[in-house]
Protein backbone atom coordinates (compact mmCIF):
# COMPACT_ATOMS: atom_id res chain seq x y z
CA UNK A 1 0.00 0.00 0.00
CA UNK A 2 1.11 3.57 -1.07
CA UNK A 3 1.66 5.70 1.69
CA UNK A 4 0.45 9.37 1.15
CA UNK A 5 2.99 11.48 0.21
CA UNK A 6 3.62 14.94 2.43
CA UNK A 7 0.89 17.59 2.00
CA UNK A 8 2.16 20.57 -0.45
CA UNK A 9 3.03 24.24 1.03
CA UNK A 10 -0.86 25.04 -0.87
CA UNK A 11 -2.21 22.72 0.76
CA UNK A 12 -0.65 23.31 4.55
CA UNK A 13 -1.40 27.09 3.89
CA UNK A 14 -5.44 26.15 3.11
CA UNK A 15 -5.45 23.98 5.95
CA UNK A 16 -4.15 26.68 8.42
CA UNK A 17 -6.29 29.07 7.25
CA UNK A 18 -9.41 27.51 7.74
CA UNK A 19 -7.99 26.42 11.39
CA UNK A 20 -7.62 29.68 12.19
CA UNK A 21 -11.34 30.50 10.46
CA UNK A 22 -12.89 27.99 12.83
CA UNK A 23 -10.57 29.22 15.79
CA UNK A 24 -12.07 32.92 15.22
CA UNK A 25 -15.53 31.87 14.73
CA UNK A 26 -15.54 29.40 18.09
CA UNK A 27 -14.12 32.16 20.07
CA UNK A 28 -15.17 36.03 18.62
CA UNK A 29 -17.78 34.70 16.60
CA UNK A 30 -18.78 35.21 12.78
CA UNK A 31 -18.40 39.04 12.96
CA UNK A 32 -14.79 38.55 13.38
CA UNK A 33 -14.29 36.42 10.37
CA UNK A 34 -12.48 38.25 8.11
CA UNK A 35 -10.33 38.00 5.18
CA UNK A 36 -8.05 40.74 7.08
CA UNK A 37 -8.07 38.93 10.55
CA UNK A 38 -7.96 35.83 9.43
CA UNK A 39 -4.96 36.73 6.78
CA UNK A 40 -3.17 38.19 9.99
CA UNK A 41 -3.89 35.43 12.42
CA UNK A 42 -2.48 32.99 9.74
CA UNK A 43 0.60 34.99 8.76
CA UNK A 44 -0.28 34.73 5.82
CA UNK A 45 -1.68 38.23 2.53
CA UNK A 46 -4.88 38.55 2.32
CA UNK A 47 -4.58 38.08 -1.07
CA UNK A 48 -3.80 33.97 -0.53
CA UNK A 49 -7.51 33.72 0.86
CA UNK A 50 -9.03 34.69 -2.43
CA UNK A 51 -6.35 32.60 -4.32
CA UNK A 52 -7.22 29.33 -2.23
CA UNK A 53 -11.30 29.95 -1.59
CA UNK A 54 -12.29 32.80 -4.26
CA UNK A 55 -13.49 35.03 -1.60
CA UNK A 56 -14.66 34.91 2.29
CA UNK A 57 -17.50 33.18 1.53
CA UNK A 58 -15.67 30.12 0.04
CA UNK A 59 -13.30 30.52 3.22
CA UNK A 60 -16.65 30.13 5.14
CA UNK A 61 -18.09 27.00 2.77
CA UNK A 62 -14.21 25.53 4.12
CA UNK A 63 -15.00 25.73 7.26
CA UNK A 64 -18.48 24.07 7.36
CA UNK A 65 -16.99 20.71 5.45
CA UNK A 66 -14.17 20.96 7.81
CA UNK A 67 -16.48 20.64 11.09
CA UNK A 68 -18.67 18.12 9.19
CA UNK A 69 -15.61 16.16 9.00
CA UNK A 70 -15.03 16.54 12.81
CA UNK A 71 -18.04 15.79 13.55
CA UNK A 72 -18.40 12.45 11.30
CA UNK A 73 -15.16 11.15 12.68
CA UNK A 74 -16.40 11.61 15.78
CA UNK A 75 -19.05 9.32 15.07
CA UNK A 76 -19.15 6.12 17.25
CA UNK A 77 -18.50 2.79 15.31
CA UNK A 78 -22.13 1.38 14.48
CA UNK A 79 -20.66 -2.05 15.25
CA UNK A 80 -19.42 -0.90 19.25
CA UNK A 81 -22.52 -1.32 21.18
CA UNK A 82 -24.87 -4.62 20.80
CA UNK A 83 -28.04 -2.92 21.86
CA UNK A 84 -29.08 -0.76 18.65
CA UNK A 85 -30.88 1.17 20.91
CA UNK A 86 -28.24 2.19 23.05
CA UNK A 87 -26.27 3.20 19.71
CA UNK A 88 -28.34 4.79 18.25
CA UNK A 89 -28.68 6.97 21.67
CA UNK A 90 -24.60 7.47 21.31
CA UNK A 91 -25.28 8.97 17.93
CA UNK A 92 -28.01 11.27 19.47
CA UNK A 93 -26.30 12.56 22.71
CA UNK A 94 -23.07 12.94 19.74
CA UNK A 95 -24.97 15.62 17.90
CA UNK A 96 -26.63 17.44 20.52
CA UNK A 97 -23.48 17.80 22.24
CA UNK A 98 -21.36 18.65 18.89
CA UNK A 99 -23.93 21.40 18.78
CA UNK A 100 -23.93 23.32 21.80
CA UNK A 101 -20.37 23.52 22.22
CA UNK A 102 -20.07 24.75 18.45
CA UNK A 103 -22.77 26.65 18.22
CA UNK A 104 -21.36 29.35 15.39
CA UNK A 105 -19.98 26.26 13.76
CA UNK A 106 -23.46 24.12 14.17
CA UNK A 107 -24.85 27.03 12.14
CA UNK A 108 -22.55 27.85 9.58
CA UNK A 109 -22.82 24.12 8.91
CA UNK A 110 -26.43 23.84 8.61
CA UNK A 111 -26.28 27.79 6.18
CA UNK A 112 -23.12 27.26 3.81
CA UNK A 113 -23.28 26.35 0.59
CA UNK A 114 -22.39 22.94 -0.06
CA UNK A 115 -19.24 21.43 -1.38
CA UNK A 116 -19.03 18.51 -3.90
CA UNK A 117 -17.17 16.81 -0.92
CA UNK A 118 -18.78 18.44 1.81
CA UNK A 119 -22.01 16.55 0.68
CA UNK A 120 -19.78 13.49 0.04
CA UNK A 121 -19.06 13.88 4.53
CA UNK A 122 -22.55 14.78 5.15
CA UNK A 123 -23.54 11.82 3.07
CA UNK A 124 -21.34 9.35 4.72
CA UNK A 125 -22.38 10.82 8.60
CA UNK A 126 -25.99 9.87 7.05
CA UNK A 127 -25.09 6.78 6.18
CA UNK A 128 -24.23 5.74 9.91
CA UNK A 129 -27.61 7.01 11.07
CA UNK A 130 -29.13 5.02 8.33
CA UNK A 131 -27.04 1.91 9.55
CA UNK A 132 -28.21 2.27 13.00
CA UNK A 133 -31.76 2.61 11.80
CA UNK A 134 -31.15 -0.63 10.19
CA UNK A 135 -29.95 -2.83 13.26
CA UNK A 136 -33.33 -1.77 14.99
CA UNK A 137 -35.71 -2.29 11.96
CA UNK A 138 -33.44 -6.36 12.08
CA UNK A 139 -33.76 -6.14 15.61
CA UNK A 140 -37.88 -5.58 15.09
CA UNK A 141 -37.99 -2.53 17.19
CA UNK A 142 -39.52 0.25 14.43
CA UNK A 143 -42.95 1.17 14.46
CA UNK A 144 -42.42 2.96 11.06
CA UNK A 145 -40.00 2.45 7.62
CA UNK A 146 -36.55 3.08 8.16
CA UNK A 147 -36.62 6.52 6.09
CA UNK A 148 -39.40 7.23 7.50
CA UNK A 149 -37.22 7.06 11.89
CA UNK A 150 -33.97 8.46 10.47
CA UNK A 151 -35.95 11.38 8.80
CA UNK A 152 -37.61 11.74 11.90
CA UNK A 153 -34.39 11.84 13.99
CA UNK A 154 -32.19 13.44 12.07
CA UNK A 155 -34.97 16.40 11.93
CA UNK A 156 -35.83 16.39 16.00
CA UNK A 157 -31.85 16.42 16.35
CA UNK A 158 -30.98 19.22 14.53
CA UNK A 159 -33.83 20.97 15.77
CA UNK A 160 -33.17 20.28 19.04
CA UNK A 161 -29.60 21.85 18.86
CA UNK A 162 -30.81 25.11 17.21
CA UNK A 163 -33.37 25.87 19.87
CA UNK A 164 -31.09 25.36 22.42
CA UNK A 165 -27.95 27.31 21.11
CA UNK A 166 -30.75 29.96 20.54
CA UNK A 167 -31.38 30.09 24.27
CA UNK A 168 -28.87 32.36 26.64
CA UNK A 169 -26.03 29.91 27.58
CA UNK A 170 -27.25 30.30 30.96
CA UNK A 171 -30.89 29.89 30.82
CA UNK A 172 -31.08 26.62 28.41
CA UNK A 173 -33.27 23.87 29.48
CA UNK A 174 -31.26 20.87 30.27
CA UNK A 175 -34.29 18.90 29.80
CA UNK A 176 -34.92 19.96 26.32
CA UNK A 177 -32.99 17.22 24.33
CA UNK A 178 -34.20 14.19 26.95
CA UNK A 179 -37.75 15.02 26.03
CA UNK A 180 -37.21 15.12 22.21
CA UNK A 181 -35.37 12.10 22.69
CA UNK A 182 -38.19 10.38 24.27
CA UNK A 183 -40.68 11.80 21.92
CA UNK A 184 -38.88 10.31 19.07
CA UNK A 185 -38.73 6.47 20.84
CA UNK A 186 -41.99 6.80 21.65
CA UNK A 187 -43.41 7.71 17.48
CA UNK A 188 -39.97 5.05 15.91
CA UNK A 189 -39.68 2.48 18.11
CA UNK A 190 -41.65 -0.80 19.41
CA UNK A 191 -41.28 -1.26 23.04
CA UNK A 192 -40.76 -5.28 22.95
CA UNK A 193 -42.91 -5.91 25.96
CA UNK A 194 -46.21 -3.99 24.69
CA UNK A 195 -45.77 -4.67 21.08
CA UNK A 196 -48.25 -6.94 20.45
CA UNK A 197 -50.64 -4.13 18.80
CA UNK A 198 -47.94 -3.15 16.83
CA UNK A 199 -46.63 -6.31 15.46
CA UNK A 200 -48.08 -6.86 11.62
CA UNK A 201 -46.01 -3.20 10.86
CA UNK A 202 -43.21 -4.00 13.67
CA UNK A 203 -42.79 -7.24 11.41
CA UNK A 204 -43.27 -5.77 8.13
CA UNK A 205 -40.64 -3.02 8.76
CA UNK A 206 -37.92 -5.94 10.15
CA UNK A 207 -38.87 -7.83 6.93
CA UNK A 208 -38.11 -5.08 4.64
CA UNK A 209 -35.00 -4.72 6.08
CA UNK A 210 -33.90 -8.07 5.35
CA UNK A 211 -35.65 -8.60 2.36
CA UNK A 212 -32.10 -7.60 0.35
CA UNK A 213 -30.74 -10.55 1.60
CA UNK A 214 -33.30 -12.77 1.30
CA UNK A 215 -31.79 -14.34 -2.28
CA UNK A 216 -33.84 -17.07 -2.77
CA UNK A 217 -36.53 -14.60 -4.66
CA UNK A 218 -36.14 -13.09 -8.04
CA UNK A 219 -35.56 -9.56 -8.50
CA UNK A 220 -39.16 -9.32 -9.39
CA UNK A 221 -40.63 -11.30 -6.81
CA UNK A 222 -38.27 -9.09 -4.05
CA UNK A 223 -39.82 -6.17 -5.52
CA UNK A 224 -43.46 -7.39 -5.51
CA UNK A 225 -42.55 -8.82 -1.91
CA UNK A 226 -42.07 -5.56 -0.83
CA UNK A 227 -44.94 -3.71 -2.32
CA UNK A 228 -46.86 -6.00 -0.15
CA UNK A 229 -44.60 -5.26 2.95
CA UNK A 230 -44.91 -1.06 1.99
CA UNK A 231 -48.76 -1.28 2.30
CA UNK A 232 -48.79 -3.02 5.90
CA UNK A 233 -46.27 -0.43 6.88
CA UNK A 234 -48.40 2.68 5.51
CA UNK A 235 -45.31 4.08 3.49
Amino acid sequence: MTEPGPQSSRDVTRSRLVEVAADLLATEGPSAVTTRSVALAAGVQPPMIYRLFGDKEGLLDAVAEHGFASYVAQKPSVDADDDPVRGLRAGWELHVGFGVANPALFRLMHTAAQTADGRAIIESGIRVLHERVRLLARAGRLRVTEKRAVELIHAAGTGVVFALINQPEGDRDGSLADLAWESVCMTILVDPPDAATDLPVAAAVTLLASLPDLTEFSTGERALFAEWLDRVTGR
